[in-house]
């Protein structure tokens, strides 16, 4: 600063427009000029090296933030086109499940239809041997009614048609017979 005013104050002595101060090229200008880039190149060796290495880090975390972007990207397309071919495929699963559903649905019906089929036949039967055992009891007890029928009827013929003197010579005959001895 102190320069420039200086060379500002030696132009308006001169009176004359010498050589250094003609007219839009003023020797001033270009001093200042010069005092401007000498302050340039020393803050730049003074200061640049910071904002170099500060600028060079930004590049470099900017390159590996681009990176890990770009693989970011890459992994998020590979799960779309994973995704994509699930989503792709998944008629086909949902045609392979509904056929899966459908066999096993029919396997359970004929499982079923066939336990079904074994308990009625195994009713039957059982059905069978309740009526067998209840023919075979009713059919005893209508011999023994029948007996019991057949001798009470022969006890009402024999009494009408025996009288007291036969029943005397009867009754002798059976104590004779089992006072024999047998043979």
């Amino acid at each position: 600063m102190f320069l420039i005013n200086a060379t500002l104050l030696l132009v308006l002595q001169a009176g004359d427009a010498p050589w250094w101060n003609y007219p839009g090229l003023e020797l001033w200008k270009f001093t200042n000029l010069f005092i401007f880039i000498a302050a340039g190149i020393y803050l730049h060796h003074r200061f640049g090296k910071p904002i170099k290495s500060g600028l060079q880090a930004r590049r470099e975390s900017i390159k590996r933030e681009l990176k890990q972007a770009q693989a970011e990207r890459d992994a998020a397309l590979a799960k779309l086109a994973e995704i994509e071919a699930r989503f792709s495929t998944l008629d086909q699963e949902l045609g392979k499940v509904r056929d899966r559903n459908a066999s096993e649905l029919a396997a359970e019906t004929q499982r079923m239809k066939s336990a079904t089929d074994q308990e009625v036949e195994r009713m039957r039967d059982q059905a069978r041997r309740e009526i067998e055992n209840t023919g075979k009891a009713v059919r005893q007890d209508l011999k023994a009614f029948a007996a019991a029928e057949s001798v009470r009827l022969a006890e009402q013929v024999l009494q009408s048609e025996i009288g007291p003197e036969q029943q005397a010579r009867l009754s002798d005959r059976s104590v004779a017979e089992l006072g024999r001895p047998s043979h």
